[in-house]
């Protein structure tokens, strides 16, 4: 999951970016004009906002965001506690609140509800098939047996599961592992999805040629256990 972390504090920001680089892809800005213009302009899974920021505070970026359409779940993550300061943040269309100080585990617990939400579903696991995965431990189980997967190969596998049957895009794969990261090897995403296809039989993840890669449900669903592993 791409997360998009909004923070002047240098040191809080390093902090929540460096935790949540355990599981998820995270790009870190520190000031408002910044935050508007990634927005609008990239994708993201979820936006982690504060509002107190140079240029333009993190308020006038949300409302500004929604009023040109950008639908990407934000949680205001703010030492402003007044109930006031709430109800604007949640009107203006923040989808959650939380406020300075907090506790990593309640902002990684606020995530996983908020993409649950934002895929439809109710469960703290995501089903295709034989496969499911569990986002708060990063694990994969086929036909309730553990399969073991790098964070990057969870990150990919989780990533096509919750669109199964539709084309993920190299460039919108290659967004969701690294970010603005420049320093990754072009052919990188072929080898994780190479690594993933010797572990989970290689027709449950179709080539588009020329766009993406795509799971397919069919597969999950119709795969013997044992050849799936």
């Amino acid at each position: 999951m791409r997360i998009l972390l909004v923070e002047d504090d240098p040191l809080l920001g390093r902090t929540i970016a460096t935790m949540l680089r355990q599981n998820h892809t995270v790009d870190w800005l520190d000031d408002g004009h910044q935050a508007e213009s990634a927005l609008l302009n990239e994708s993201f899974d979820i936006v982690i906002l504060d509002l107190s920021l140079p240029f333009k505070d993190g308020l006038t970026v949300l409302h500004s965001a929604r009023a040109q359409g950008v639908k990407t779940p934000v949680i205001i993550l703010t030492a402003r506690a007044d109930l006031s300061d709430k109800l604007s943040g949640l009107d203006a269309g923040a989808d959650d609140y939380l406020t300075k100080p907090f506790a990593m585990d309640e902002l990684n617990a606020r995530i996983r509800a908020i993409r649950r939400r934002s895929d439809g579903n109710a469960s703290a696991t995501l089903r295709v098939g034989r496969l499911v995965v569990d986002p708060a431990t990063s694990e994969l189980t086929v036909d309730a047996r553990p399969v073991a997967l790098s964070p990057t190969e969870f990150q990919i596998l989780y990533y096509l599961m919750r669109h199964p049957n539709r084309v993920a895009t190299r460039r919108r794969l290659e967004d969701q592992l690294y970010g603005w990261d420049a320093g990754v090897e072009s052919n990188a995403l072929e080898v994780h999805i190479h690594h993933l296809r010797k572990r989970l039989g290689k027709p449950l993840i179709r080539t588009v040629r020329g766009v993406g890669y795509m799971l397919d449900s069919k597969v999950a669903a119709e795969c013997d256990p044992t050849s799936c592993l």
